[in-house]
């Protein structure tokens, strides 16, 4: 089932046309990647999407329904730009971020009792968010983002001044709100999270989609055969083994640990790879790139 369609979408800004007839669609309970440098037109789709800004041409439909005003309140965004009031109280902030959203006081206060004792940040509950360090005011943010439970939610860059720590902890709840049944848009520039997390993605660059589609369908269609390799064994024979069915770009070693990057040449494969690694040392590490 799709939930979101964006069909034909045009939005220009004086002489600068920010996306040029943009078309894709993202699938109920999938995480979909929207991928593209500053300035390809990522954020002006989102913000259409939100009803921030209307497209000059096309549509988007949520669940087969042109957008409406209603379409605010099953939405979730986490916009890259954070933006707090710094004189409030963290609570008293995040009880009125849930309300615009619709939630009842007495309801946002249970489900931030929740969320707060779970990214430990309750004893900041008092504080002023000027007092918060930059990651614990961006949990704040993700929470009010996911707070009123929409259906579809929006991050862009949701990683962003994250420890590495963090980071997982945020990976693990967009995850779980994933297999809970939300949809989700996930903006970043960042690849290795985008094969992590994604379903899907969509390339924008110069306001106009560059490709679209599963990862690992675009994977298959694009990637290069290249592999970096680390592993403990007979060097000498390995590098025999190979030579003729790939071709060594670069190689280190570390005592007896040797990290080697190399491409394939030859009609062979991952299979016939790992057998011959196999039959020389044992195998640390092995991932494409």
């Amino acid at each position: 089932m799709l939930h979101l369609e964006i069909d034909n979408v045009s939005k220009e800004f004086a002489a600068h046309k920010a996306l040029n007839s943009v078309s894709f669609s993202v699938e109920t309970g999938k995480i979909f990647g929207l991928l593209g440098p500053n300035g390809a037109g990522k954020t002006t789709l989102i913000r259409i999407i939100n009803q921030i800004l209307a497209p000059d041409q096309g549509t988007v439909l949520i669940k087969g329904q042109a957008l409406q005003e209603k379409h605010i309140y099953t939405i979730g965004y986490l916009p890259e730009e954070r933006g707090l009031y710094k004189k409030m109280k963290v609570g008293e902030h995040a009880i009125y971020l849930a309300q615009l959203k619709g939630l009842k006081k007495a309801e946002a206060q249970k489900r931030l009792d929740y969320w707060f004792e779970k990214f430990e940040i309750k004893p900041w509950w008092n504080k002023k968010v000027e007092e918060l360090s930059k990651g614990m005011q961006q949990k704040v943010q993700f929470i009010a983002t996911i707070l009123h439970q929409p259906e579809l939610l929006i991050f862009d860059e949701p990683f962003s001044g994250f420890d590495p720590v963090n980071t997982n902890l945020i990976k693990n709840e967009i995850l779980n709100l994933r297999n809970n049944g939300a949809t989700i848009i996930f903006s970043t520039h960042n690849m290795s999270s985008v094969e992590e997390l994604c379903d899907e993605i969509a390339l924008i660059n110069k306001s106009n989609l560059i490709l679209s589609g599963k990862v690992q369908d675009i994977r298959k269609t694009y990637g290069a055969n290249k592999y970096e390799i680390k592993y403990s064994g007979y060097y000498d024979h390995l590098i025999t083994t190979l030579t003729s069915n790939f071709k060594i770009l670069n190689q280190s070693k570390n005592g007896n640990e040797t990290t080697l990057n190399l491409e394939l040449v030859a009609n062979i494969s991952t299979n016939d790879l790992i057998q011959q690694l196999m039959k020389s040392g044992n195998i640390i590490s092995f991932k494409k790139y």
